[in-house]
């Protein structure tokens, strides 16, 4: 193949390579291997890649050829997990400077079957401490830059993961979504990030084991490499309580079919707000594609009214707080971020009442979504509220100066479907004037993890763009 050609293969078709025998793993890890230790310096994607143990992992996937075996549908398909999940032997420090050395002493369930279908582990990818932002920098590997505007955020907190796939640095990537950390990096990064609903994929990413706003999901180039690395990952499991059973679906084969006569909801901020105007620009022509392919597309919001609060209250803050005795972190400004103190800060002050009120929020919200989906087969809307913004702020400029929370929260249209637990998709929409990514959230009702699929696929072939690849060849 050409140079770097496989680097920009979907996963779906080098699979079907290793599998007809016109390529091999050990081929597929050499040519990623190279373009990891040539690219990566330059946007600090991964953490930790080990050259020697990439190609002895190829090795045997390759001797499995040899022998005739497939281990799985990922047979020496090369993948990537995030920072922030563990697994055996390697760093496992929540990217804080004070758990430095840390290692994990199991693989995550998603991690063990992603080597169980056959997938080539390459690297963990960078993430913010704790995952706590919706950028990407820490005091222990630094940050990492958009691939596609360096000095700029590569979104967060899935940050190095969707800079990697979209770096052409591996076809799939792991990530963790808990207001929309899957989401706004792939947007950002111009690429493909799928939160699944509630229990499709098992996680034990906060020690407190029912929380209802986390998941895991993947990064990829294309709608059909998610559903790929979605099927292989879904499955109830023990370690998560609010594992689901099987549905019976052919996620990987999801894709398929049209959406003739599909009724689709428009939002330009889902009542959340301020959005960049040439964002919503991008995306509302972006939607004419629907148009093209069959379904009516309405302009609607579900009133749910102003969530930002309860997120906050009833999930963000709590939810940190589980990881409250982890850390010295009154003692150790300086070597943890004054904002992540700050969250566990706010966790000694909220009070039960706060939360019970949070949770009635959110109770009244999924009422509300789940009677507006009655109505529609998917909603659409902008990912995000920005494109991405110089590495050196924490949030757009129009949120400077805001309290945390407005910071945090205040450009994101992710954390909604957190809080519902319903599935959500960020796809490209094309780009700014000035080349940034910009984001197409698609969203489903409770558990059409397989609509919202189909729905992405369908305008994904409308209008492509897994061709579009980012010049990473100017040094920082």
């Amino acid at each position: 193949m050409a140079d770097n050609e496989l680097c920009w293969t979907p996963a779906t078709a080098l699979a079907d390579a290793v599998r007809t025998g016109s390529v091999s793993p050990t081929e597929i890890a050499e040519e990623f291997a190279d373009r990891i230790e040539a690219v990566n310096p330059r946007i600090n994607a991964y953490i930790h890649f080990d050259r020697e143990q990439v190609m002895a992992d190829a090795a045997s996937l390759q001797q499995d050829v040899a022998d005739g075996n497939t281990r799985g549908p990922l047979h020496g398909v090369p993948f990537s997990i995030k920072g922030l999940t563990t697994m055996a032997g390697l760093p496992f420090d929540s990217s804080l400077k004070p758990l430095a050395g840390n290692v994990g002493t199991h693989d995550a369930t998603v991690v063990t079957r992603l080597k169980a279908a056959g997938g080539l582990f390459l690297g963990k990818t960078n993430a913010p401490e704790f995952g706590y932002y919706g950028g990407t920098d820490n005091h222990v590997y630094g940050p990492t830059h958009n691939p596609w505007r360096q000095g700029h955020t590569a979104g967060g907190s899935s940050g190095g993961a969707a800079a990697a796939v979209a770096a052409g640095l591996g076809p799939l990537a792991e990530g963790a979504d808990g207001a929309g950390s899957v989401r706004i990096p792939a947007a950002m990064c111009g690429v493909v990030g799928f939160k699944p609903s509630l229990g499709r994929i098992p996680h034990t990413l906060l020690d407190g084991r029912h929380y209802t706003h986390v998941f895991h999901g993947p990064i990829t180039r294309t709608v059909a490499d998610a559903a790929l690395m979605f099927s292989v990952m879904a499955g109830p499991s023990d370690s998560d309580p609010n594992s689901v059973p099987s549905d019976g679906v052919d996620y990987a084969k999801a894709v398929e079919g049209d959406v003739t006569g599909w009724r689709v909801a428009w939002s330009p901020d889902l009542g959340l707000g301020h959005v960049d105007p040439e964002v919503v620009a991008v995306c509302a022509e972006a939607l004419r594609a629907f148009e093209s392919l069959g379904a009516t597309v309405e302009e609607a919001t579900p009133d749910w009214g102003d969530p930002e609060e309860a997120m906050w209250k009833g999930l963000w803050v709590p939810g940190y707080s589980c990881e409250y005795d982890v850390l010295d972190w009154k003692n150790q400004r300086g070597e943890v971020d004054d904002n992540l103190i700050e969250i566990f800060a706010q966790a000694e002050t909220l009070t039960a009442v706060e939360i019970g009120r949070a949770e009635a929020f959110r109770g009244k919200m999924w009422d509300t979504f789940g009677e507006f989906m009655r109505t529609y087969d998917i909603l659409v809307s902008p990912t995000l509220a920005s494109p991405t913004f110089p590495l050196d702020r924490f949030a757009p400029e129009w949120l400077e100066g805001q309290p945390l929370q407005r910071q945090l929260l205040g450009w994101l249209l992710t954390y909604p479907f957190n809080m519902t637990t319903t599935p959500a998709i960020t796809v490209p929409a094309g780009f700014t004037a000035d080349g940034r990514p910009v984001g197409l959230q698609i969203a489903g009702a409770h558990r059409a993890d397989a609509a919202v699929l189909r729905a992405a696929a369908n305008y994904e072939a409308a209008r492509p763009w897994a061709d579009a690849k980012p010049d990473v060849t100017t040094a920082l």
